[in-house]
């Protein structure tokens, strides 16, 4: 009998933690599947029934730059989530969990490698070695940002491997820079209102994003260290909550008036449904809707005392739903744009 219950009781305490761990593994690469899949096949529904022409290699263009996004918002997030764990009185910061930044970093100069490529193309997919030429990157201006991005990256990893990881906000500073300037060209109307637009959106949403989802891989990682851990915690998620209310204001003013940019304000209704950039447009905005609506959702947990962890169940949905709109974003950028500015 005692040889037997405590190998039942370890096979019990073993089975379901086994299950859960699998089951997270199977989500994530379901969620990964789902947020590939908007830019590879978002074009197709975008462009139905508009009458216009995407440029050549749409799709693999929107899932690298959608890549590059993603990639940008994990480490520009766990940069933001330390700092605020340490405002956050007894919190357990040894318990940090293992940083993906340089995960990140390597899957962000993949991405913007093959960028640099199709600008190396002459904003084509390459299909041969020597379609591509590189020494142009150097005399156009999209070729030096392309660049640019690619050395960022490569900076950005070599930082998050030394002993000093908060080094890389520089070089993921000159990655959102080189966004917003290659996003508003020169014959653009007014191209550095746009950049400066471009610049401050990309900065909140990477914060936004890529802060929930460290802060809620710390509060796991705290969560497991100690029981005591979890008013640390609450805190964190809290103080959370109250800068990611300022994020989302700046966020919604700053595509609110860059939508405006791009379509003017007689023709947003029109353009929502009838242009492939509107379609996409308006399909942004409803995931960050609901992204509100979840984000409410776990402020209104957060006050209840009884149990503020549970804010937690809302805050993951929220994640995912981010993810989604991150990979929109992706979309958005491939498509042709509404309007030509003269």
């Amino acid at each position: 009998m005692t040889l037997i219950r405590p190998t039942a009781e370890a096979a019990g305490a073993s089975g379901p933690a086994r299950r859960p761990a699998a089951g997270r593994a199977v989500a994530l690469l379901v969620l990964v599947a789902v947020a590939a899949l908007i830019p590879l096949l978002g074009p197709r529904s975008a462009l139905d029934g508009t009458g216009e022409a995407a440029a050549p290699g749409v799709s693999g263009i929107a899932l690298l730059r959608a890549a590059l996004f993603a990639a940008l918002c994990v480490p520009v997030g766990e940069l933001f989530a330390a700092r605020l764990a340490r405002r956050v009185p007894g919190a357990p910061l040894e318990h940090a969990p293992h940083s993906w930044a340089p995960h990140a970093a390597a899957v962000g100069f993949v991405a913007a490698l093959g960028l640099a490529s199709v600008v190396a193309t002459g904003n084509l997919l390459p299909h041969h070695l020597s379609d591509m030429d590189v020494g142009g990157l150097y005399r156009s201006r999209d070729g030096k940002l392309a660049l640019l991005e690619v050395n960022a990256f490569l900076a950005a990893g070599l930082c998050a491997l030394s002993r000093r990881p908060a080094a890389q906000v520089w070089p993921l500073a000159a990655v959102a820079l080189a966004e917003a300037l290659r996003a508003h060209p020169a014959p653009e109307h007014g191209p550095l209102v746009g950049s400066g637009l471009t610049l401050v959106h990309v900065t909140c949403a990477a914060l936004w994003t890529g802060g929930l989802l460290h802060v809620l891989r710390m509060l796991r990682a705290w969560r497991a260290s100690s029981e005591a851990a979890d008013a640390a915690g609450a805190a964190l998620l809290g103080l959370y909550a109250r800068v990611a209310a300022v994020l989302f204001a700046a966020l919604t003013a700053t595509g609110v008036w860059s939508a405006l940019r791009r379509m003017p304000p007689g023709t947003v209704l029109d353009q929502l449904t009838a242009t492939s950039y509107g379609r996409t447009l308006l399909a942004k905005l409803i995931l960050v809707t609901a992204v509100a609506v979840l984000a409410l959702l776990a402020r209104l947990r957060l006050r209840r005392a009884a149990d503020r962890l549970g804010a937690c169940v809302p805050a993951r949905a929220e994640v995912v739903a981010l993810g989604l709109v991150v990979a929109v974003s992706g979309l958005l950028t491939a498509l042709p744009l509404p309007i030509r500015w003269s």
